[in-house]
């Protein structure tokens, strides 16, 4: 199935959530789910927060159907409301920092899949995988906000730089400056780690 079948199944879908069939919210749920968490996974590393902010973003989405613009993408309103909900996290995360007494959690460290090794490397080559998965989740998740949002919705999410900026409510040449700034940085980072 296509983007464009995608896009016209989400327009539908949200015309007959508008009229008032719910049951139209468990089809954007079961496209949208799996993306959204692992878009806020990846700008909040902690699978948790991220489990609890895509559930809110559906229920967002439930609540304000009736803004919906069907003329825009729904994806970019979706990711809009997602990517605040994420601000509003660290907003809340500086506020009341939390510090586990037991030390980092083996959960944040990612997915079954992501601690695994494949089938197809030896132990040696999976354990450096996995330690440069770790690497880069880690030098994302030290990028100032802006620019983690930007590289997140760019290169995770596959966005183009003008529906980044539309979901950041910037400017397309903005979200390039961020991405740059961002490149240089996790270069950096990347080359003390490795």
């Amino acid at each position: 199935m296509g983007t464009i079948d995608t896009q016209a199944q989400d327009r539908a879908d949200m015309e007959k959530l508008a009229a008032g069939h719910d049951a139209a919210l468990s089809d954007l749920m079961e496209r949208h789910a799996g993306p959204v968490f692992q878009f806020l996974y990846r700008l909040l590393g902690n699978e948790e927060d991220a489990h609890d902010l895509a559930q809110e973003t559906f229920v967002r989405v439930y609540r304000h159907r009736e803004r919906f613009d069907s003329s825009g993408k729904f994806t970019t309103w979706f990711y809009t409301i997602a990517s605040n909900l994420a601000r509003n996290e660290y907003r809340r995360r500086g506020r009341h920092p939390n510090v586990p007494l037991e030390g980092r959690d083996e959960a944040s460290k990612g997915t079954l899949a992501d601690v695994l090794p494949s089938e197809d490397v030896g132990p040696s080559v999976a354990a450096e995988m996995a330690e440069a998965q770790e690497a880069v989740r880690s030098a994302v998740q030290a990028l100032p906000e802006d620019l983690r949002e930007a590289i997140v919705l760019c290169e995770w999410e596959e966005m183009s730089a003008a529906e980044t900026a539309e979901v950041l409510q910037t400017t397309a040449r903005a979200v390039e400056v961020r991405l740059y700034r961002a490149r240089i940085l996790l270069r950096a980072k990347l080359k003390t780690c490795m």
